[in-house]
């Protein structure tokens, strides 16, 4: 078998429609030779729905990652179709509506405290459950959106991201005795589910195309899945604690 990803087994989250970064990296791991599993939550049938339009149909395991007991029994519920992990997407993130769209100054704690649980803190709980399906290392990635700014709109789930950028280093320096890399790919805006439910997500669109030397295409998620598949296969044996920018070089301009 031939293919950046040739045998490696991977487990992919964060699949909700064939729009989401999630499952175009999970399409793209297939046609190079992966095996893939899927997490779901809430929607199960509509994830189990998106996964049958995959080149090979992918079986979905249910995964709350604020559920202690589904995140400890995650290595029972995958073996019935995986022996054991080479890599891990994470690409998870939510925060209630007071954390996002301008109220910054107004969002209560029980709020932010869910979406810091969610969108930052989950990328640890998932690779404690993951990390011992690792046994001969792997790598694990994380889906980020550049946290060195602030953005109109995104208020918390920005403060969220940050702290998703200090947990990859972390995690990083805990998990490299275990040969297991952790990296992030922060992606520019993608017109996905998730997106549209951002209030004025509208004003990262045209920004975005206007200042990335590079352009910056708001429907194509695939050179977002190309560097987080890089990242999950053995082209990088020696990165970690990383992160990616795709998105047209947006970052590196000052205006």
């Amino acid at each position: 078998m031939t293919g950046l990803v040739a045998g490696k087994k991977l487990l992919i989250t964060g699949v909700l429609t064939d729009s989401s970064i999630g499952f175009s990296v999970a399409k793209l791991a297939q046609e190079q030779g992966a095996q893939v599993v899927l997490t779901g939550f809430g929607r199960m049938s509509l994830v189990e729905r998106v996964a049958k339009r995959l080149p090979e149909p992918a079986p979905v395991v249910e995964l709350d990652v604020t559920n202690e007991e589904q995140l400890a029994s995650l290595p029972e519920r995958l073996s019935p179709h995986i022996d054991g992990l080479d890599g891990l997407l994470h690409s998870i993130g939510f925060a209630p509506q007071s954390c996002l769209g301008g109220g910054f100054m107004d969002a209560p704690w029980e709020d932010v405290a869910t979406a810091l649980q969610v969108s930052t803190f989950s990328f640890k709980s998932l690779a404690v459950a993951a990390a011992p399906m690792m046994r001969e290392g792997g790598s694990i990635v994380g889906m980020d959106f550049d946290a060195t700014k602030a953005f109109p709109a995104y208020d918390w789930m920005g403060v969220a991201k940050a702290g998703l950028e200090s947990v990859s280093r972390y995690m990083a320096r805990e998990l490299g005795p275990q040969k297991i890399r952790v990296n992030l790919v922060a992606a520019g805006p993608i017109r996905t589910m998730a997106a549209k439910s951002i209030p004025g997500f509208a004003q990262f669109e045209q920004v975005f195309a206007d200042r990335a030397p590079l352009g910056w295409d708001i429907s194509d998620p695939e050179p977002t899945a190309r560097a987080a598949l890089s990242l999950l296969s053995d082209w990088f044996p020696a990165t970690t604690g990383e992160i990616v920018h795709v998105d047209g070089g947006f970052h590196a301009m000052a205006a």
